[in-house]
């Protein structure tokens, strides 16, 4: 047996404490289930029972599999006692690690491990994949730069954690001013239909893209429509209730964008310039953000323009609410700080957080400068940092007010400044009539949430939506706010300011009252998994720029869905930003070499595929299709378990991309070893050489779609199918155990039959043309 098998499993069952003795020692039994438990067992409190492992003698299971089911229940449930650090595969159930007060800390599930560590993961778990605008179907980046890898990681969560303690959610982001404006343009142009109606079938559109690519979502909502929309008009305004009562919202005036040919208040994508923040390469800046989302006041804005008027616009005073995003500047710091130190996020992200937890700055250029001390002496307190090989100068300030004054004086004396990266307020309020109702608090009245901050919390909308419709809606506090649960959100670079940022303010606030100081280590936030641009042929495209991606739907015209799964997982977003280029639409005279889509995903429609048919057809010809019985070689068994613990510890870190270096290296390297001794096999005719081949290469061929089952789910049944087995195949507690482990018995147990040439990973249909 494996050495990473042994140790023991036991729980309570009909008053009778099952000792699962994998050890098969009395002696190992205390040291696993304590001495408490152990004496109360000999004492005669519990019936004890001693059993062999999952094989016992010759291979045979002393207990039903559904006992074992049973067990692994348990532990997913808590009622489970493991305790063996060194037992496979990993402590499911167990606990987190404890800080110094006693409390669990919900972060160490993201902890950063140490060479030789095994990961550990959470009881129950919420993945989710951002919020896709209504005004538009999914192009190829919303799919391949993030929907897949979080689809990939909650398949995984199933299978590992259990599928009933996952729930995998995204939906429709129906409100905002690109909406509006896109409804707008569209009406110009004939359309009859409400605001409604486009969202909607933006919605359903997305919907079926997101099956076409086999996203296994548990709940898909949109936040206007249907349950889902109701619930997260409720949620919004609890939401500013608790901020408002904790001290955190504050009413401000501030300039807003005014279309005097109009004759209305314009809002986001209704005004276009240049972003002020120094050094930032984003094509397009709208209101109060940049397409790179960097966050700048409206009056920050370059060369603004009307979108509705093509003029220039005017700034007019308008009353808010805001979250006071300014004062969480230390919290934030001390969040990211301890995040770098202990868990295992991203190292770009956390320096992309980093640059905005700076006080408030302006960058003057010294063209502009006629005498620095007497500018200084005019600027409200200030540090100033002035070195001679830098074109300009740079005045910190304490807060905003401070560097608000500061810009009335430079407007004043006519000299030119940029903005340096900083916390600004949040704005939680607009004007605009397309979206959630706003409470009226203070005499501010008919007022919409602003779209960015209602749609960090559109998921937990969604989460109460999808446990309401199960009955469940009292259960939401267990996934989101648990020592025992996580949240993992998928996102794009560009979004890094709203949740990493923004989100972690607002979340704070919501459980901790202003002017207490929160313990960052204890405070439930989410695991924020920030992908790098999906670039299209090494441009940064977007439906907005001038560079048009393809949609993800014509994709599925010329590849599987499996093949491009396999190839936007191995492009390794997780650390750089990386080109999509597939040939089919590229000219000939710009093709080179070959087509990576089909180079990804040859490793599982080409060897996985020929490497089972091997192992069945070798079954169906020298063992009458049943499988046979033997113990797995060393080497297959040392070749497997370093690719399940290598896979187990990159898809703890969301390294994506190695996982598919993993399963090149495993994949190829067992298929090299049929390669090779078959042909000896065929040399000598040893009939019981073949057989140990064929039983070294349909176990890791199990192990194998396991592994894959998350990424290229349909041919991994199609496959458990062909075993004549059933769901538990997937269960990792088993991972390693041989293929006879699921069969009670195995000399009556028949394969399904396999016909020549039966694909269990198929390639597209304008592939085999061409062929």
């Amino acid at each position: 047996m494996s050495k990473l098998t042994t140790g023991f499993l036991g729980c309570v069952h009909d008053k009778c404490l099952i000792l699962v003795n994998l050890n098969r020692t009395v002696e190992s039994s205390k040291r696993v289930f304590g001495r408490f438990l152990y004496a109360q067992a000999m004492q005669g409190k519990y019936a004890v029972q001693a059993a062999q492992g999952p094989r016992g003698e010759q291979g045979r299971r002393p207990f039903p599999y559904s006992l074992y089911r049973f067990i692994c229940s348990e532990i997913r449930k808590g009622d489970m006692l493991c305790r063996n650090s060194q037992s496979f595969p990993g402590k499911v159930g167990s606990r987190q690690s404890k800080t110094k007060n006693g409390k669990e800390q919900n972060n160490m599930i993201c902890k950063k491990l140490t060479s030789k560590e095994r990961p550990t993961f959470p009881r129950r778990a919420v993945i989710t994949a951002g919020m896709p605008y209504g005004n538009k179907n999914l192009h190829f980046g919303h799919v391949g730069g993030m929907f897949i890898h979080a689809d990939i990681f909650a398949r995984f969560l199933r299978d590992r954690i259990g599928k009933d303690n996952v729930i995998f959610l995204s939906g429709t982001d129906c409100y905002g001013s690109p909406i509006m404006e896109s409804y707008r343009r569209l009406q110009e142009a004939g359309y009859e239909g409400t605001l409604e109606d486009y969202v909607r079938g933006n919605h359903e559109d997305q919907k079926k893209t997101l099956e076409n690519y086999g996203i296994s979502l548990d709940f898909f909502g949109a936040s206007a429509l249907g349950e889902a929309g109701s619930i997260h008009r409720q949620v919004s305004a609890e939401v500013f209730r608790t901020l408002y009562k904790n001290g955190y919202i504050r009413k401000m005036t501030m300039p807003q964008f005014y279309d005097e040919e109009k004759k209305v208040f314009l809002n986001g994508r209704q005004v276009t310039g240049k972003c002020p923040i120094p050094g930032c390469t984003s094509e397009k800046a709208y209101a109060d953000e940049c397409s790179a989302g960097h966050q700048f006041l409206p009056s920050e804005l370059i060369g603004p323009v009307s979108s509705l008027s093509g003029k220039k616009p005017v700034l007019k005073d308008v009353e808010n609410w805001y979250f006071d995003l300014e004062y969480c500047i230390d919290t934030v710091k001390k969040y990211n700080d301890f995040l770098r130190k202990n868990t295992n996020t991203r190292k770009y992200q956390l320096e992309t957080v980093e640059e905005f937890l700076k006080k408030p700055f302006l960058y003057v250029p010294r063209k502009y400068i006629v005498d620095l001390a007497e500018l200084a002496a005019k600027l409200p307190p200030h540090k100033l940092t002035d070195e001679e090989k830098k074109p300009s100068v740079v005045f910190a300030f304490e807060n905003l007010d401070d560097r608000d004054q500061a810009k009335n004086v430079l407007d004043a004396e006519g000299i030119h400044y940029t903005s340096g990266k900083t916390l600004v307020p949040f704005r939680l309020s607009g004007n605009v009539e397309w979206g959630v109702p706003f409470p009226e608090c203070e005499g501010l009245k008919d007022l919409t949430f602003w779209v960015w901050p209602e749609s960090l919390w559109a998921p937990i909308s969604f989460t109460l939506a999808c446990l309401k419709a199960q009955g469940k809606e009292a259960d939401l506090s267990r996934w989101w706010y648990d020592e025992e649960a996580k949240v993992y959100q998928f996102i794009g670079e560009d979004n890094i300011y709203f949740y990493a940022i923004a989100q972690t303010g607002l979340f704070t606030g919501l459980q901790v009252p202003k002017g207490e100081v929160p313990d960052m280590e204890t405070v439930h936030l989410s695991h924020i998994i920030a992908n790098r641009h999906l670039l299209y042929m090494d441009t940064k495209a977007s439906s907005s720029s001038e560079c048009k991606p393809p949609m993800a739907d014509e994709l599925l015209d010329y590849y599987t869905k499996d093949q491009l799964r396999m190839h936007f997982m191995s492009l390794g977003l997780s650390s750089k930003s990386a080109g999509f280029k597939p040939q089919v639409f590229m000219n000939e005279e710009e093709k080179n070499g070959v087509d990576m889509v089909l180079k990804d995903g040859n490793l599982i429609t080409n060897v996985f595929n020929r490497l089972i048919r091997t192992c069945f057809y070798g079954i169906q010809n020298n063992c009458e299709g049943r499988i046979p019985r033997g113990d797995v070689s060393e080497q297959i068994r040392l070749m497997t378990e370093k690719a399940v613990l290598d896979y187990e510890r990159y898809m703890y870190n969301h390294e994506f991309h190695r996982i598919s270096y993993v399963l090149d290296d495993f994949i190829r390297g067992v298929n090299r070893h049929w390669v090779n001794n078959v042909k000896i096999a065929d040399a000598t005719n040893d009939g019981e050489f073949r057989k140990q081949l064929i039983i070294d290469c349909l176990y890791a061929c199990k192990v194998m779609a396991i592994l894959i089952h998350p990424i290229a789910p349909e041919g991994c049944e199609m496959f458990r199918e062909y075993l004549n087995l059933g769901e538990e195949l997937w269960d990792w507690n088993a991972i390693l155990e041989p293929v006879s482990f699921y069969i009670a018995d195995l000399e009556n147990h028949q394969l399904k039959y396999l016909e020549p040439r039966v694909d269990f990973f198929k390639k597209h249909d304008s592939q085999l043309m061409e062929l």
